[in-house]
């Protein structure tokens, strides 16, 4: 991919293809009722680079994202995640290079079919001090109430897990995850994937390398607009005896009531599908896909 990249998460790499380069461009429809999407290869992967949106089955025109012309002085700008609540309410996330030539990450919205001028992730011009960051995942529950995560690098050119939260059309300052900082102490943790149920109620996953430099995957919840601390999921201590587990979805029905999936590496150093759910607020251990045993003898599985 364009831009550095520091090892996170290694499946991560081979999903992450770039498909445009210079500006980010988003897709509007005709009229206000766009429902948008960010683009989806065969198999599922996204696309980073491109933003899609379809209004009534047909495809408007391409607009460059309004404001990144101003951001984008390095040259390089994608649109990695698009999320809309109702039609014509959307949120999207990206990154771009400023111009010393650092990564810094973007939000525009959506409102009634116009999309807005983009932003800086309010926050993550102080936290991002080694200019590397991007955002990875963006959920919106309702119009105007949404939340993104990603990752940052920080002064001591170590990986960090940021989350931001927009609460009625205003997006607030990006921190780190509560709770990674005692978890990532090998320093190279990063939000993968972000699910919200409700306006303030959202689950997240990611990875984090412990001090054994051995990565592991965490869950974060947030309630009623706090966001809890992190954990490693339960169960993936045992199951990752590779030392490298991520999670890369996560999908919310209601508050609460979560499914995570992801993948981890075992003792014979073969990549294994986890899945994790999330009953009434509480996370339970993680298992091997049920199944997966039997079709896996490549050793390569995961839930993407």
């Amino acid at each position: 991919m364009t831009g550095t990249w520091r090892g996170v998460a290694m499946g991560r790499l081979l999903r992450r293809g770039v498909v445009a380069a210079g500006a980010a461009v988003v897709l509007l429809g005709p009229a206000a009722g766009v429902a948008s999407a960010a683009g989806e290869a065969p198999g599922g992967a996204r696309l980073t680079g491109a933003a899609r949106a379809v209004s009534g089955g047909a495809w408007g025109s391409a607009i460059e994202v309004p404001g990144i012309a101003a951001l984008n002085t390095g040259g390089a700008a994608y649109v990695n995640w698009v999320s809309c609540a109702t039609a014509g309410n959307c949120s999207a996330g990206g990154s771009y290079k400023d111009r010393s030539g650092h990564s810094q990450v973007f939000v525009a919205s959506q409102v009634n079919g116009i999309w807005g001028t983009a932003i800086q992730i309010p926050g993550t011009a102080a936290l991002n001090a080694d200019g590397d960051a991007y955002v990875s995942s963006v959920s919106c529950a309702t119009a105007g109430n949404c939340s993104a995560g990603g990752y940052y690098y920080d002064s001591a050119h170590h990986g960090q897990a940021f989350v931001v939260s927009q609460v009625n059309g205003a997006w607030g300052t990006a921190k780190e995850v509560p709770g990674t900082a005692a978890l990532n102490t090998g320093g190279t943790a990063a939000v993968w994937s972000v699910s919200c149920a409700a306006a303030g109620t959202c689950s997240e996953g990611g990875s984090y390398r412990d001090s054994s430099f051995h990565q592991q995957a965490f869950v974060a919840s947030q309630v009623n607009g706090t966001w809890g601390k992190a954990k490693e999921v339960p169960g993936t201590a045992t199951l990752n005896t590779g030392g490298a587990a991520v999670v890369d979805w996560v999908s919310c029905a209601a508050a609460g009531n979560c499914s995570a999936g992801g993948g981890y590496y075992d003792s014979a150093n073969r990549q294994q599908a986890f899945v994790a759910s999330q009953v009434n607020g509480t996370w339970g251990k993680a298992k091997q896909v049920p199944g997966t045993a039997t079709l896996n003898t490549g050793g390569n599985a995961a839930v993407y």
